[in-house]
C-alpha cells in the first residue's frame, strides 16, 4: 500500500467498526513476501515465494481485440506476469491506474488517507467488507428493497435487519432518522454500517437526489456509522445530470465504496474495487489472503490493458455508449409493460440500472405466481418478496430486467406475465365467491 500523510489522516477510530474475527486476522508471512517482491528491485533475487516457473505453463500468446477496432497481446514477461501469483491488494500497475481513475470520476475529499483494493467481483467485495464490519447479532441498516446479495453474505451471522423505506428516489432520509431515534430513545443497539445502493437502487431503478445523499452522509455523521455504498450502475443513470457518488461527499471517511466492472465491461472478468479508508481496506487485504489469495491475475492485467490504450476519456465514452443502450431498452420495455400490463400492474420508469419493478395491486403475495406458474406460463421474472428484508412476508411485486432479452422476446415475455397475472386474479376471485 502507498503510504499516506499522517497530517491528512481521518480522525475516525475504525477498530469500533470491526469485527473481533477481524480485528483477529494477521498477515500471512508469504503473502508479505509477494508484496515485497513486486516492489523490490529488480537486483534482488528471490528465492522466498512458492511461486510455480512461468516456463511450465501452456500459454505462449493471448490476444485481445477491443470493439474499436485497437488490439493488443499478452506475451512473453507480460503474460507472464498475467498468470502469475500477485500481492493480494492487486496487480500493482493496475491500482495505480485505478487510483486515478477514482481521483478523476469521485474527486474524494483527503484522498491520500484512502486506499484500493481489487477484489472478484462486486459480490466478492460486498462479502468481505460486510464480514469485517458485521458480526453475530450486529444492526445493518439496508433500504427496503434492497439486493439479496446482502442477506447471503449476513445471513449466517445472524445480523438485524433494519429496514428502511424507500420512495421514487431511493431511501428515505426521513425513515432513516425517525428508525434511528427510535433505536437510541429504546436503548438498542446502534448499527455500525448502513448498506445501499443509490443510483439505479436493484430493484427498484432509482436514483438518489444529490440533496437527498448529502442529508443521509449528515446523518451518517450525527449517528457514527459507516456507509457500504454498492454502485455497479454509477455509470447506467438516465437522467439529465451525472449523480453524484458517496464517496465524492465523505469527508470524515465514512464511505466505503464497491465498484464492479461486470456491468459496463464483462461479467466473466470477474473484477471489482473496493475504495475506502486505509484501515478498511487493510482488514479487507487480510481477510482475502486467508482465502482466495487475489483477484484473478489475467483479468486485472487485461483491465490495466484496457485502462492503458483507452484511457479515462475512451472509458467515459465508453460507460456513455452503454448508457444509451440500456436508456433504449428501458424506454423498450416501459412501452412494452404499459401495452401488456396497463390494466393489471403498476410500475415508475427506472433511472437507472437494469430492472423495472412491477406492483400488483390485487395479489397480495407474487411468489407462488412467479415460482411455481411462471416457467409453465413461459416467462421467468423474479418475485418481489426475494428483495424485501422479511422475504417471508407478502410482497405483490416483481422484477423484470431489460439488459438481456431482445425486442421480440420481451415482448413475448410481457404477453405471457400479462396472461399469467390475470389467470392469477381470476383464481383469487373464483377463490374467494367459493368461501362466500
Amino acid at each position: 500500500m502507498h503510504k499516506f500523510n499522517n497530517k491528512n489522516k481521518f480522525k475516525m477510530d475504525y477498530t469500533e467498526f470491526k469485527t473481533d474475527v477481524s480485528m483477529r486476522r494477521r498477515s500471512a508471512a508469504t503473502r508479505e513476501l509477494t508484496k515485497i517482491a513486486y516492489s523490490a528491485p529488480h537486483s534482488v533475487i528471490s528465492l522466498a515465494e512458492g511461486m510455480p516457473n512461468e516456463e511450465t505453463f501452456p500459454f505462449t500468446q493471448i490476444s485481445v481485440k477491443l470493439n474499436d477496432g485497437s488490439d493488443f497481446v499478452l506475451e512473453g514477461e507480460e503474460l507472464a506476469a498475467a498468470l502469475q501469483y500477485i500481492p493480494s491488494q492487486g496487480f500493482p500497475p493496475l491500482l495505480q491506474a485505478i487510483r486515478e481513475f477514482q481521483r478523476k470520476a469521485h474527486a474524494p475529499p483527503i484522498w491520500e488517507s484512502r486506499e484500493v483494493v481489487i477484489v472478484a467481483g462486486g459480490q466478492d467485495g460486498l462479502s468481505k467488507a460486510l464480514e469485517a464490519i458485521i458480526g453475530p447479532g450486529d444492526p445493518i441498516l439496508v433500504q427496503n428493497p434492497f439486493y439479496p446479495g446482502v442477506s447471503v453474505v449476513i445471513g449466517p451471522h445472524e445480523a438485524e435487519l433494519i429496514p428502511i423505506d424507500q420512495d421514487d428516489y431511493g431511501i428515505s432520509s426521513i425513515c432513516l432518522r425517525e428508525r434511528l431515534q427510535e433505536r437510541e430513545a429504546s436503548g438498542q443497539k446502534m448499527p455500525k454500517i448502513m448498506y445501499i445502493n443509490a443510483t439505479g437502487a436493484n430493484p427498484t431503478g432509482t436514483v438518489m437526489p444529490l440533496e437527498r445523499r448529502k442529508e443521509i452522509y449528515r446523518i451518517a455523521c450525527e449517528y457514527n456509522f459507516l456507509i457500504l455504498d454498492d454502485d455497479p450502475y454509477h455509470f447506467m443513470y438516465f437522467t439529465d445530470e451525472a449523480p453524484r457518488s458517496f464517496l465524492s461527499l465523505d469527508t470524515e471517511g465514512r464511505v466505503i465504496r464497491l465498484d464492479s466492472f461486470s456491468k459496463v465491461l464483462s461479467s466473466g472478468l470477474r473484477i471489482g474495487v473496493i475504495t475506502a479508508a486505509a484501515p478498511l481496506v487493510s482488514a479487507i487485504e487480510l481477510h482475502m489472503q486467508s482465502s482466495h489469495l487475489h483477484a484473478p491475475t489475467l483479468s486485472q492485467v487485461i483491465l490495466y490493458k484496457l485502462l492503458k490504450i483507452w484511457g479515462y476519456d475512451k472509458m467515459m465514452d465508453h460507460f456513455c455508449r452503454i448508457r444509451n443502450f440500456y436508456k433504449h431498452r428501458r424506454d423498450l420495455i416501459v412501452k412494452l409493460a404499459r401495452e401488456h400490463l396497463r390494466d393489471v400492474a403498476e410500475f415508475s420508469v427506472p433511472s437507472a440500472g437494469f430492472f423495472l419493478w412491477i406492483t400488483v395491486p390485487g395479489i397480495q403475495d407474487t411468489w407462488k405466481m412467479v415460482m411455481q406458474r411462471g416457467v409453465t406460463h413461459g416467462v421467468l421474472v423474479a418475485p418481489g418478496a426475494a428483495f424485501m428484508a422479511n422475504p417471508s412476508e407478502p410482497c405483490n411485486a416483481i422484477r423484470v430486467s431489460f439488459a438481456k432479452a431482445s425486442h421480440k422476446e420481451m415482448n413475448l415475455a410481457l404477453e405471457r406475465l400479462s396472461l399469467l397475472i390475470k389467470d392469477e386474479l381470476a383464481k383469487n376471485r373464483s377463490s374467494l365467491h367459493g368461501n362466500t
